[in-house]
C-alpha cells in the first residue's frame, strides 16, 4: 500500500459497505466485441470469464437476479454521439451482429436479464435501477469489463442510486493493467467494496436455501 493510499484510509476513505439483504449479479459487457483479442475493442479475458462463471453458478443456485449488459446501436453515429468520436471501434457495435452478443463461454441458464446500453454505465439510459428496486435488491455484485470504463461507471452509479456495490476483483478485466489496478483502488476507496471472488461466493452461499 502506498503512503498516499494509507493516508486516505486513515482519513476515513474505504470503509466497508458490506452485503445487504438481497444481492443481484451484474456482468458488464462480456460481449464478443470486447472479449476477442483480435477485434478492435477486444482483449484476452478468459480467466476473468471463468471467475464470472463461478459467480453465475452461485447466483443461479440461490435464485439471485442476474443481469448482463451489452453496448449495441441501431445507428452508432447518432446514438453513440461524442463517445464514438473518442473511440472509433464503437461504430462496430451494431444491433444484430456477433460483436454485441454475450461471450459464448459464459454459462447462462436463460433466466438472465439482458440490458442494452449506449454508454458506459449500466444505469444510464436503462431501467436497471427500477428493476432492482422492484426485485427488492439492495446489493449489486459487479463483474465484467472494462474495469476502468463500464465497470467503474456502473459501480459509481450503483452507489449514487443507493445500492451496495460489490466488485469482484478476479472477475473484472481491462485492456490496460495499470488502469485496471488503479480503478479497483478508486472504487474500493470511494464507491463500493472490491472483494475476492472467493469471499463473494461465501457470502452468496450463506444465502442459499
Amino acid at each position: 500500500m502506498t503512503d498516499e493510499l494509507a493516508r486516505a484510509r486513515q482519513r476515513g476513505f474505504g470503509h466497508r459497505v458490506g452485503f445487504g439483504r438481497r444481492p443481484a449479479l451484474l456482468i458488464v459487457d462480456f460481449m464478443r466485441g470486447f472479449t476477442a483479442p483480435e477485434r478492435s475493442l477486444g482483449a484476452a479475458m478468459e480467466a476473468e470469464i471463468a471467475e464470472a462463471n463461478r459467480l453465475l453458478e452461485a447466483a443461479h443456485v440461490i435464485g439471485a437476479p442476474v443481469y448482463l449488459s451489452t453496448i449495441a446501436y441501431a445507428d452508432p453515429g447518432r446514438e453513440a454521439g461524442v463517445w464514438a468520436e473518442k473511440i472509433a471501434g464503437l461504430r462496430d457495435l451494431v444491433l444484430g451482429t456477433p460483436e454485441v452478443e454475450q461471450d459464448p463461454r459464459l454459462r447462462l441458464n436463460g433466466a438472465e436479464h439482458i440490458l442494452v446500453k449506449h454508454f458506459a454505465s449500466c444505469f444510464f439510459g436503462t431501467d436497471l435501477a427500477a428493476r432492482l428496486r422492484a426485485d427488492d435488491v439492495d446489493t449489486l455484485v459487479i463483474a465484467g469489463c472494462t474495469t476502468s470504463g463500464c465497470v467503474r461507471a456502473s459501480a459509481v452509479d450503483a452507489c449514487q442510486h443507493g445500492f451496495r456495490a460489490i466488485v469482484a476483483r478476479e472477475a473484472t478485466a481491462d485492456r490496460i493493467q495499470a488502469a485496471h489496478a488503479q480503478s479497483l483502488e478508486d472504487i474500493d476507496l470511494k464507491y463500493g467494496d472490491v472483494l475476492p471472488v472467493e469471499e463473494i461466493l461465501a457470502q452468496l452461499r450463506n444465502r442459499a436455501g
